[in-house]
C-alpha cells in the first residue's frame, strides 16, 4: 500500500522547492519506508525532470538539502530534480551494504532485499506519482554506508541509473577481520568491481575529508578512507573508465565524516549531476 500526496501544479514562474512524503508499506524489508520528496513546485510542463535518490533521507535537514537545491534554482545552476530522500530503517548495518557479500560480522546479510525494495517497490511508486515522466538523469547517491550502498546498486543495475555519488563511503567493508589474515584484496566494493566481467555504463562522484578518520593501517600516512577511495578509483580505471569524464573525486580539506561536511560537499555534487 502506497500513501500520497502531491502538488504538480507548475507554471512558468521562478522555481521553489517543496516538500512532499511518500511512505510505502514494503513486502520485502517488512517494514513501513518513509521518503520525503523535495522538488520544483513551478517549472514548465514540458521541461524533463532529473531524478536522485538518496539514503540516509532522514538526514536531510542536517545536510540542508532544501536550502542548497533552492540557492542552486535561484542561481539557475542545475535543471530540475525531485530528490527522493529515503529513511533508513531500524537495521541499516543489515539492509545496507553489497548484496549478497556480507561484511566478517555479516552484516550487509539484506542488503539484497534493499536492493529488490529499490528496483521493484520504490521506483514503480515514483512512476506511479509522475506518470508519463521520462528522467533526463537518474542517479542515486549516499553517506557512508548508504554511499557503498547506492554504489553497490547503481553498480548492479546501471538500465536504472546513470550517475552515483559515494559521499565518505565505507569502502573499508571487508571479508576478513583485521589481523585475522586480512589483506586489500579482501575489500569487498574494489572485488566487486574488479570480478565484474562487464563495464556498466555509469559516472562516478566520490568525495573524502581528510579528517574522515585517524585510522591508518597500512601505516603509510595516509587515513584509510582516502586510501580506500583511491583504491577504487584504480579498479575503476582498470576497468576503463577515465578521469574527469567518467571520475570525479572531491577531498574536502579538514572535512569529517559528517553530515556538515557532505553538506558542504553537496552543491558540486549536484552541478556535477544536473547542471546545465
Amino acid at each position: 500500500m502506497i500513501t500520497k500526496k502531491m502538488y504538480l501544479g507548475w507554471n512558468e514562474i521562478e522555481m521553489t522547492v517543496i516538500e512532499d512524503r511518500l511512505t510505502i508499506n514494503s513486502a520485502l524489508l517488512k517494514r513501513e519506508v518513509i521518503c520525503d520528496l523535495l522538488m520544483p513546485e513551478d517549472v514548465e510542463a514540458s521541461q524533463p525532470l532529473n531524478l536522485l535518490l538518496l539514503n540516509d533521507g532522514q538526514e536531510i535537514e542536517s545536510l540542508k538539502i532544501k536550502q542548497t537545491l533552492q540557492f542552486l534554482y535561484d542561481n539557475n545552476s542545475i535543471s530540475p530534480l525531485v530528490i527522493v530522500a529515503i529513511y533508513a530503517g531500524e537495521e541499516r548495518l543489515q539492509e545496507y551494504g553489497v548484496a549478497n557479500r556480507p561484511d566478517f560480522k555479516n552484516r550487509g546479510a539484506k542488503a539484497d532485499t534493499y536492493t529488490q525494495f529499490i528496483t521493484t517497490e520504490l521506483l514503480p511508486a515514483i512512476n506511479d506519482l509522475l506518470p508519463g515522466q521520462e528522467f533526463k538523469t537518474t542517479a542515486f547517491a549516499g553517506f557512508s554506508l548508504g554511499g557503498l550502498s547506492a554504489l553497490d546498486i547503481a553498480w548492479n543495475n546501471a538500465q536504472l541509473f546513470d550517475k552515483v555519488g559515494v559521499f565518505s563511503g565505507s569502502l573499508w567493508w571487508r571479508r576478513k577481520e583485521i589481523g585475522k589474515g586480512y589483506t586489500d584484496a579482501d575489500r569487498i566494493a574494489h572485488a566487486m568491481i574488479r570480478e565484474t566481467a562487464d563495464k556498466p555504463e555509469l559516472k562516478f562522484w566520490l568525495q573524502t575529508g581528510t579528517n574522515d578518520e585517524t585510522a591508518d593501517r597500512n601505516r603509510n600516512g595516509i587515513i584509510d578512507s582516502i586510501d580506500d577511495t583511491i583504491d577504487l578509483i584504480k579498479e575503476l580505471e582498470a576497468k576503463g573508465y577515465n578521469r574527469p569524464a567518467d571520475i570525479t573525486y572531491v577531498e574536502v580539506v579538514g572535512g569529517s565524516h559528517d553530515a556538515p561536511t557532505w553538506a558542504k560537499a553537496m552543491p558540486r555534487f549536484l552541478c556535477w549531476a544536473f547542471g546545465k
